[in-house]
């Protein structure tokens, strides 16, 4: 979500400035090609959880030895009449399979099948809104957001109320529906099922003849979303799939490489067919609406809650931020068209992957938390919680994300990887005071792996162990960290798959964690709170080796050596090779900054000179980080209604940008130099 009171960039020193509005919310917070029409990358490194099946099984068939699981899909199937390929590719979309341990969704969805009883989870759901404690105590997220984390019953149209119907259907209870995955598997049949035969279609055995009745499960109110829905489960029945749930059930979806689906059928559902508003940027092969941001005076030279500009040409866009809304969809969207809060370019919705666009991409929107990646990034807020992700990170969300990203980087020539691609959590504070307040999410439970596999951009192994790197790359799965925090400050979260490592002090579990001086200036050790980002690196960041020990690999680390878990029978990271930037010689110590700074020299008469403000870290000799980007010293000075007012300062001082810890950050190029890793 974007940022609380963090950093300005509008006065000498970069703290806020202007109207205590601005100050305290705006300046805080604040053409594809044709590749990209073609399918999500589906194929996943070995060691990872989902991979394709290209073993010439039947098409739609399962293993023989199939787990609880697996059967219960086929018995589903038969019984119905639906095609095993169909029912387990549209709970692949809903839920990766995965029941969640009865944990609800965004709109009440239920178990694999994603059910919905929006009565029921809005009376057991907590209300993560409010934020959640740390270890201190704190409020680590404090937020604008009242509301509850699921749909009011009235605001939950009939096609999304499911679970009573497959009820209905079935014979089975509500209860057993909600909690026993094997029923929910039986009612998601029934409603296919239900649904073919509504709408006048045979219970073919051929995949191809479902269409229609896949496109109406995912319960969207126009046509193209829900085309685009049956679009995604018919790529990953052509793709296949396989992955162990977080209960441990190993699923597969045997790949039906020729299934050409009759999307004709679509017109039967009756949906009304929107047209694409054309201020909309986003691929033609997802679901986008216009919703604009406001953009007005709000007197006292105040004025709506984004900067229009003239990017690329005014400033090169190098990022794309994940954030989670820590919100609702109807919530956030009201958030967004409110002139006194903050913006981002897209809004992404938890239950069927549909996108909103709020700024246009050559504005800036106030999104980051730190005004410098503000000017050049582009900010995607995805529907959900850090502390449920199981509730809302849907499979149709990750692709249609993945989607949408993929024509980003291509359209202003972003790489795919974590240095470019960052989570709100990666996006360092500008100054030192600014840290404790930088965000946290999309956190431990964001799947990056998954994530940039969708991507086409994997992360797999690329040097043998004298790279000079590591990727980290857990297995998400059975990668099962304990976090602390979700529900209660110092109780245990639930256990779940994560995406990052914990860090120690030394190669032992039992060492303590590595410490964070910008989070905690008093010298305490970092935590297991699911929101405390001080002693972790997430899956895809890369990390300069400093050291190996049994079953443990070192990394520099907020300068200084820090040690994770990587055995060889479960790694944890692969070995890879890239340029590092290492202190100059005879250098001892190098600064480290939260944003590349013109020099004095380059600011024009009127705009206000940035302060040069160093974080509280220091790059020691001998220690190594990756580089990320090359970029010379800029600030988008903008702080009137008017845009001829806005100007865009740029220096001659080069910065190199790091992974230096969790976040990413700034070196001076004149402090360092630049080698290969390994050498």
């Amino acid at each position: 979500m974007p940022g609380s009171a963090q950093d300005s960039a509008h006065d000498a020193n970069g703290n806020a400035s202007g109207p205590s509005r601005r100050a305290t919310l705006r300046t805080a917070g604040a053409a594809a090609s044709a590749a990209l029409l073609l399918p999500l990358v589906s194929a996943t490194p070995a060691a990872h959880a989902d991979q394709p099946r290209a073993d010439g099984a039947p098409a739609g068939g399962t293993p023989a030895d199939g787990g609880a699981l697996q059967r219960a899909f086929a018995a589903a199937a038969a019984e119905y009449a639906v095609p095993l390929s169909v029912l387990l590719g549209v709970s692949y979309l809903q839920s990766r399979w995965d029941g969640h341990r009865g944990a609800p969704s965004v709109t009440g969805g239920y178990g694999p099948m994603h059910l919905t009883d929006a009565h029921t989870a809005l009376l057991t759901a907590p209300h993560h809104s409010q934020g959640t404690e740390d270890a201190r105590g704190d409020l680590a997220r404090p937020l604008k957001v009242p509301e509850a984390t699921v749909a009011e019953p009235r605001q939950l149209p009939a096609r999304l109320r499911t679970l009573g119907r497959a009820a209905q259907l079935t014979g089975l209870s509500a209860e057993a529906l909600r909690g026993d995955a094997s029923a929910n598997v039986r009612g998601g049949a029934a409603l296919l099922a239900a649904t073919q035969k509504r709408l006048g279609l045979p219970p073919s055995e051929d995949p191809a003849d479902w269409y229609a009745a896949v496109a109406a499960y995912c319960g969207a109110d126009d046509a193209r979303a829900a085309a685009v829905f049956a679009d995604e489960v018919y790529e990953v029945i052509r793709g296949g799939a396989a992955r162990t749930t977080g209960d441990g059930e190993r699923v597969a979806l045997d790949a039906v490489p020729g299934v050409t689906p009759d999307t004709r059928q679509l017109r039967a559902l009756g949906l009304p067919s929107r047209a694409r508003d054309p201020r909309v940027e986003a691929p033609e092969n997802v679901s986008c609406a216009w919703m604009p941001a406001p953009y007005q005076e709000l007197g006292d030279g105040d004025y709506g809650n984004h900067d229009l500009g003239d990017r690329p040409a005014s400033q090169s866009i190098d990022y794309i931020v994940i954030h989670d809304t820590e919100g609702s969809w109807d919530t956030t969207i009201k958030l967004v068209q409110d002139p006194t809060y903050v913006s981002w370019q897209y809004t992404l919705r938890s239950s069927d992957g549909h996108i909103a666009q709020h700024v246009p991409l050559k504005d800036v929107a106030w999104h980051a938390g730190n005004w410098y990646v503000n000017a050049k990034s582009i900010g995607l807020e995805h529907e959900g919680f850090v502390t449920a992700p199981d509730a809302w990170y849907t499979e149709a969300m990750y692709r249609s994300s993945a989607r949408l990203v993929r024509y980003l980087a291509q359209r202003f020539d972003i790489p795919l990887d974590r240095q470019h691609i960052l989570g709100h959590d990666n996006v360092p504070g500008t100054t030192t005071s600014t840290i404790k307040g930088m965000h946290t999410d999309p956190g431990p439970y964001w799947d990056w792996a998954h994530y940039f596999t969708l991507l086409g951009a994997p992360f797999r192994r690329t040097a043998g162990a004298s790279g000079g790197l590591v990727t980290i790359r857990p297995d998400y799965d059975t990668h099962q960290p304990v976090y602390t925090g979700c529900e209660t400050a110092g109780e245990p979260c639930a256990p779940h798959g994560s995406a990052a490592v914990r860090l120690h002090t030394a190669p032992s579990a039992d060492a303590p964690l590595v410490k964070d001086i910008g989070l905690r200036p008093d010298g305490t050790d970092s935590t297991t709170g699911v929101n405390d980002t001080g002693a972790r690196a997430s899956t895809g960041q890369q990390f300069a080796l400093a050291g190996r020990e049994g079953d443990w690999t070192a990394i520099w680390y907020l300068g200084r050596r820090a040690w994770f878990h990587n055995p060889k029978r479960r790694p944890t990271a692969v070995s890879a090779k890239g340029l590092v930037v290492t202190p100059r010689d005879g250098v001892a110590e190098v600064p480290v900054y939260g944003r590349a700074y013109p020099e004095k020299e380059a600011y024009p008469e009127g705009v206000p000179v940035q302060s040069v403000s160093p974080l509280p870290y220091k790059l020691l000799s001998g220690q190594s980080y990756p580089l990320g980007l090359r970029t010379r010293g800029e600030y988008l000075w903008a702080i009137t209604f008017d845009q001829a007012g806005h100007k865009v300062v740029r220096g001659q001082d080069v910065y190199y940008q790091i992974q230096f810890g969790h976040r990413v950050a700034f070196v001076r190029a004149a402090d360092v130099t630049v080698r290969p890793s390994g050498t």
